[in-house]
């Protein structure tokens, strides 16, 4: 199997927001960008902030989408369309509220969850099979209240577990641009 070409990092765009749950992915991928020394420029047909670097001598395309949270598929599409990356190497990372916070889980396709983003992406893509990484930021214990909670800066304690989560998941995105996804899987989900 192909290895990944293309990260994306979930987020909605604006300061305001930088700092919310729903803005995990980001986290993720910018802090990706700073290891490898890749510097993002926004590209107005992306619909979005993109740069491209070389993880194990591959060449990989990561992209915060800077349309809002219901609209990252436009970004994702335009990406994959341009440079021709089927959704089988594309990795999506988000917040999961399902998770506890610090919990991470890879896998390739499934349901949006209930999560916007994701529904979006699998809409514009026509295809649920894509790779997601799954941050967990925790439940706000009442569904009501989901709307509000992603879109709230986690507790310091929670702060610190994404945090750990996220640096964990650094070390497996070698395994994943060679497309070694089980081990990659065995690797995450035995921390």
């Amino acid at each position: 199997m192909s290895g990944i070409r293309l990260i994306v990092g979930l987020n909605n765009p604006g300061a305001q927001y930088e700092k919310t749950r729903h803005n995990a992915g980001a986290w993720f991928v910018s802090q990706l960008a700073h290891q490898i020394g890749a510097v993002f420029s926004e590209e107005s047909k992306f619909f979005g902030s993109i740069t491209k670097g070389s993880i194990e001598q591959q060449p990989v395309y990561l992209l915060l989408p800077q349309t809002f949270m219901n609209l990252s598929g436009q970004s994702v599409l335009a990406v994959a369309q341009f440079y021709k990356i089927p959704s089988q190497e594309i990795l999506i990372v988000h917040d999961e509220i399902d998770f506890p916070a610090g919990t991470v889980r890879l896998k390739l396709s499934g349901g949006a969850g209930g999560h916007n983003g994701i529904r979006d992406v699998a809409s514009r893509l026509s295809t649920p099979d894509f790779w997601r990484l799954r941050i967990g930021v925790g439940h706000p214990g009442n569904s009501s209240q989901v709307e509000s909670y992603v879109l709230q800066k986690p507790t310091a304690d929670q702060q610190r577990d994404i945090d750990y989560a996220i640096e964990q998941s650094l070390s497996i995105i070698p395994d994943l641009i060679q497309g070694n996804f089980e081990e990659a899987m065995l690797k995450l989900h035995s921390e």
